[in-house]
């Protein structure tokens, strides 16, 4: 029988709880941060913000996208456990600049032969810094965001490892 990805990772674990000495950590991030970023697997959130584990929040989905669950991870994390700066990191190389909307719908149902409701929109985007901008304002111009907390943007350059930091 062969070894699938998931029972390493199972392996993995037992190695990891052997040793685990993070059980004391408190549920509000101890630096009161928020970030939403994408999942690409080059990202490695924590090291590149200098951040151990329990220090912030981290939100991640296909392209940083504030869509209305990561609106309700950031409200959680503000009004329930204390975040007071929030910030949104989007990458170069991104998957979501090589496809369009419709394009993938299209496949979808021709592969599956299934023409699903849901989701109806995978938020792809043709420019990083335009997409960063909307998603900034998205969160900023949402009702229940008090108006007081910093919401800053920035992109990962997969090449460097450097943040540049993209103004609304």
């Amino acid at each position: 029988m062969s070894t699938t990805t998931t029972d390493a990772l199972l392996k993995a674990n037992e190695e990891y709880a052997r040793d685990f000495k993070l059980a004391g950590l408190s549920t509000p991030p101890a630096r009161q941060l928020a970030i939403v970023a994408c999942m690409d697997a080059r990202l490695n959130i924590e090291n590149l913000a200098g951040l151990n584990t329990g220090d912030a929040h981290i939100i991640r989905n296909a392209g940083g996208v504030v869509t209305d669950d990561v609106i309700r991870s950031l409200l959680i994390s503000h009004y329930l456990l204390g975040t007071k700066e929030w910030i949104i990191i989007e990458h170069t190389g991104c998957g979501m600049l090589t496809f369009k909307d419709e394009d993938l719908l299209t496949r979808l149902e021709q592969e599956t032969g299934v023409v699903a409701h849901s989701p109806s929109h995978f938020h792809a985007f043709s420019n990083l810094e335009t997409n960063l901008r909307r998603q900034i304002a998205k969160v900023r111009d949402h009702a229940w965001v008090p108006k007081e907390i910093p919401v800053r943007g920035f992109i990962y350059d997969v090449g460097t490892g450097r943040l540049r930091e993209v103004k609304p």
